[in-house]
């Protein structure tokens, strides 16, 4: 069973079309942490505040199953401000503790002359080490960004790509069956089909 995290304020609607479209049955979006039993699967889709998104996560109980869930090795895939709740804390409009999964900490964009603020529209990865995740994922592919926080790891082995918007960034972010893009991958057309479809069939 692949569970789809619901917290109150993710991106669903357009994770949940790409999984069908992909021919995935077997899919619940779960509303509280007792919906993550029995998962062998699990993705945390996410848009909106760090703190706020922490908060929910909170009063639904998802964070000791959640944890447990990863702990005992079942994959578990963060998208956007999903990818951002595996560190350990965001410093976006005060200081928030994260999940603590990954070394590391979320900051926005430094200003730059010419860049705007969020990051918006189409960019691509710098692959930095094999992956599951990155399995026929070519150098020309292009993914869909929109955020302006970004994910500074503590252990420059966790990265598997970076992107370059003004600053070279963390885009995705593997340790062990644990995996984080900062991208939409359910937004980028083909090649996000692509790194969904790895995902769903990773084996540990």
């Amino acid at each position: 069973m692949l569970a789809v995290i619901d917290y109150g304020a993710g991106n669903l609607r357009s994770v949940v079309h790409a999984l069908r479209s992909l021919g995935v049955r077997d899919m619940h979006v779960v509303q509280d942490g007792a919906g993550l039993r029995g998962a062998q699967r699990i993705m945390l889709p996410g848009v909106g505040a760090f703190g706020a998104g922490m908060q929910q996560l909170r009063e639904k109980s998802f964070i000791d199953p959640l944890l447990s869930a990863i702990d005992s090795g079942i994959p578990c895939l963060g998208i956007c401000l999903g990818m951002q709740f595996l560190f350990e804390r965001s410093d976006e409009m005060g200081e928030h503790a994260g999940l603590g999964l990954l070394p590391g900490h979320v900051t926005r964009f430094p200003p730059h002359a010419t860049l705007k603020v969020p990051h918006m529209g189409w960019n691509d990865l710098a692959r930095r080490q094999d992956s599951p995740l990155l399995t026929h994922v070519t150098a020309d592919s292009q993914f869909y960004f929109v955020h302006s926080f970004c994910c500074v790891p503590g252990c420059r082995e966790d990265v598997i790509a970076t992107t370059d918007y003004g600053i070279e960034f963390a885009s995705a972010v593997q340790r062990g069956a644990l995996f984080g893009v900062q991208f939409h991958p359910e937004k980028s057309q083909q090649v996000g089909l692509q790194m969904l479809r790895n995902f769903l069939k990773y084996v540990p």
